[in-house]
């Protein structure tokens, strides 16, 4: 990826811009569908969460062409400012960082999926702001499948318990699971994690919980999103190896 993405001069080449994350997303896809034919999947069947956190707007927009099912940002007030200069256009967004309860009204039908609960307290807030605005939120539950001390997320084993106590709350729906697993150090490093997580979702979704679908299988992203599809993924979140290396 080019400088360009990165410029903060006054001169913005959107065409440049374009056909670089075009160029990006091409080859993205054909590891997709590589990496899903290996596993007898059929490749229409993942969907990419485009993760925008810290790029501008201005460069979102060049990224309108290349059909992403969603765009994911990770912080509340980067999210609200984008979306109140047309960043995303029609695409949905998803909300993928973490969630603090009171900021739930701020985000609650402003967004297609919530993909960040990882408590019965933040799941009541969530009901209670759907219920009052008289929608249902789609949400997946966060899970640590690695257990790691400095990541959000539920334990494995806590994960059915919160489902179960969401099927009996108004206003949300759980599509899934998502997790971020450790960064890989070589290319099957995290399969063990991706595989316990697939189980998982099919082990819950058995018990057939009300408002509990379990449909969609977050996880994978830019250094391991192969590895994740190869394990039941249907839907990867990529960041840079969409846009390049992100301002900090």
């Amino acid at each position: 990826m080019t400088d360009t993405l990165k410029s903060k001069s006054n001169y913005f080449d959107a065409e440049a811009i374009a056909n670089q994350i075009t160029e990006n997303v091409k080859r993205i896809r054909e590891k997709i569908e590589k990496g899903a034919i290996d596993a007898g999947r059929n490749p229409d069947e993942i969907s990419i969460v485009a993760v925008t956190k810290t790029y501008s707007s201005d460069v979102i927009r060049c990224s309108h062409m290349c059909g992403f099912d969603a765009y994911g940002e990770n912080r509340v007030q980067e999210l609200l400012e984008k979306q109140c200069e047309g960043a995303y256009g029609t695409t949905p967004v998803h909300m993928i960082g973490t969630l603090q309860s009171n900021k739930v009204n701020k985000v609650v039908g402003k967004v297609a999926l919530v993909q960040s609960v990882d408590s019965t307290r933040l799941a009541r807030r969530i009901s209670k702001r759907a219920t009052e605005l008289g929608i249902t939120q789609d949400v997946l539950i966060q899970v640590n499948i690695a257990e790691e001390l400095t990541k959000s997320g539920l334990k494995p084993g806590e994960t059915e318990e919160l489902c179960a106590e969401i099927s009996e709350m108004g206003g949300v729906n759980v599509r899934g699971l998502m997790a971020i697993p450790p960064i890989p150090e070589k290319d099957d490093s995290n399969f063990k994690h991706f595989l316990k997580m697939h189980k998982l979702l099919v082990d819950i979704r058995g018990k057939k919980y009300d408002n509990v679908s379990m449909d969609i299988l977050s996880m994978g992203m830019s250094g391991d999103f192969e590895a994740a599809i190869a394990c039941g993924s249907n839907m990867i979140r990529l960041g840079q190896a969409i846009f390049g290396a992100r301002n900090q």
